[in-house]
């Protein structure tokens, strides 16, 4: 059996997989520490996708160390530069989860008060503001048109009611 060399292995692509789906499942609960929890998976799948891409791993990438040929070394200070934001991210979230539970008693997310009402427009079907372009004005497009000044039109243009207008020669 040949094996290719820049071919990832099936289990760390099976690994990704499952990181994602755990993470992405987690970030959907109402718990703040669930949520953590999934940007630590998702973060860890994240990096272990940009590892799996980088390629296998060879010499170091230091010109002339050895014959074997050299890793990637991009991959690796992405990885570096998402174990940072990763992080920044689990102490945001591990703050916002522990003044929650001090002002509280819970860290879970509560309801927006607002998403809650416009919810309840939108299953009544009803507007949220007063449409005055929807209101019937008793008048047709054409008589409406006469009124607006329409700067690209003739000077010697006859209206749809058969009048023309100010100016011009009868």
């Amino acid at each position: 059996m040949i094996v290719l060399d820049t071919v990832p292995s099936g289990a760390l692509l099976l690994t990704v997989g499952v990181l994602f789906a755990a993470g992405v499942y987690l970030l959907l609960e109402r718990s703040l520490t669930r949520v953590l929890l999934g940007f630590v998976l998702l973060g860890n799948g994240a990096n272990l996708a940009i590892l799996v891409a980088g390629g296998r791993a060879g010499a170091p990438p230091i010109t002339g160390a050895t014959a074997e040929p050299m890793s990637d070394p991009l991959a690796q200070a992405m990885v570096l530069t998402s174990i940072v934001i990763t992080l920044a991210l689990v102490a945001f979230v591990l703050a916002m989860a522990y003044r929650s539970w001090q002002l509280h008693g819970h860290d879970e997310v509560q309801d927006d008060l607002e998403d809650t009402r416009i919810a309840r427009l939108a299953d009544a079907d009803a507007p949220s503001y007063a449409d005055s372009d929807a209101e019937e004005s008793g008048s047709t497009l054409d008589e409406e048109a006469v009124a607006v000044r329409d700067e690209v039109a003739l000077p010697d243009r006859e209206t749809p009611s058969g009048t023309t207008r100010k100016g011009e020669d009868a």
